[in-house]
């Protein structure tokens, strides 16, 4: 798919690797870089630094919410057109807490918002795409969901629910035999703030830039499924090949993952993070 005199819209784009890749876009030849976004702050200043590289839109969207959702996608296309490229970046985590001190609140808004939402703002998008035959869908999930993690439980249930329902769309598509294309991003911890404290010993914390150039050669390459850094691509095989205690002892213990969380803080800001991407 070419990002040239294409309509990219980016949900949670004021900042972030959002921010990052909308201004990837435009620097590819973007027709319009659209955010998607609640930060009202946030996505005026995005499109005020982001103007020099051409047309900058922004709309105060809160993407767990069905009924905005569909009046955005509406008043978006009326303004600029339809929807070539759609990615979906926005999403939160709460904190490093075990599940049983978990409050159904926070239950709620991160799985509303990490899974839910991308579900929302592709079913508004994607029969436009379908009837032109054009488009691409791009969901920024997480390794989260792919791989078991204490003190993230939620989130990483969020994110597997996001990783199975995005390539499964990506299926359905193909034996469509339709041009809409589907691709789903696994991303590890990104250094954009939203995992501060988080320690990781052997696996480096991703640089932003990194993991949006990665992004956005995925989606004109027309890739199924991105792992980043590559070797995540192969956690699937390693849990069917290794017993589960085997497992957990490497990747928790030796690798370190299990504990990342132990000194997590996070954004100070959890109006913020909420538009942050995984």
């Amino acid at each position: 798919m070419k990002f040239e005199n294409a309509n990219v819209l980016i949900t949670g784009g004021a900042s972030g690797i959002g921010k990052i890749m909308g201004r990837m876009a435009l620097e590819k030849g973007a027709k319009c870089f659209i955010i998607w976004d609640i930060n009202l702050s946030g996505i005026e200043q995005t499109r005020q630094e982001l103007s020099q590289y051409g047309k900058v839109k922004g709309y105060i969207v809160d993407v767990a919410n069905n009924d905005i959702v569909k009046a955005a996608y509406a008043k978006t296309v009326a303004d600029c057109g339809q929807i070539d490229i759609l990615i979906n970046c926005a999403g939160i985590v709460t904190g490093n807490k075990t599940f049983d001190q978990q409050t159904p609140e926070e239950i709620v808004r991160t799985m509303n918002i990490n899974a839910v939402a991308p579900m929302f703002v592709a079913l508004a998008a994607l029969p436009d795409m379908i009837k032109r035959n054009s488009g691409h869908i791009c969901n920024i999930t997480s390794a989260g969901g792919m791989l078991s993690n204490p003190k993230m439980s939620v989130y990483a249930a969020s994110k597997w629910a996001a990783t199975g329902w995005s390539d499964s769309v990506r299926i359905e598509l193909e034996e469509m035999k339709s041009n809409v294309h589907v691709t789903t991003v696994t991303p590890y911890y990104i250094n954009t703030g939203m995992f501060n404290g988080v320690k990781s010993p052997l696996i480096p914390i991703l640089k932003p830039e990194y993991v949006c150039k990665r992004v956005i050669r995925a989606i004109e390459k027309n890739t199924r499924f991105r792992g980043i850094p590559f070797g995540f691509h192969f956690i699937r095989f390693w849990q069917a090949f290794l017993p589960t205690a085997i497992f957990d002892f490497f990747f928790g213990n030796v690798v370190g993952l299990y504990h990342a969380m132990d000194h997590f803080t996070g954004r100070q800001n959890p109006k913020a993070t909420a538009t942050k991407a995984s």
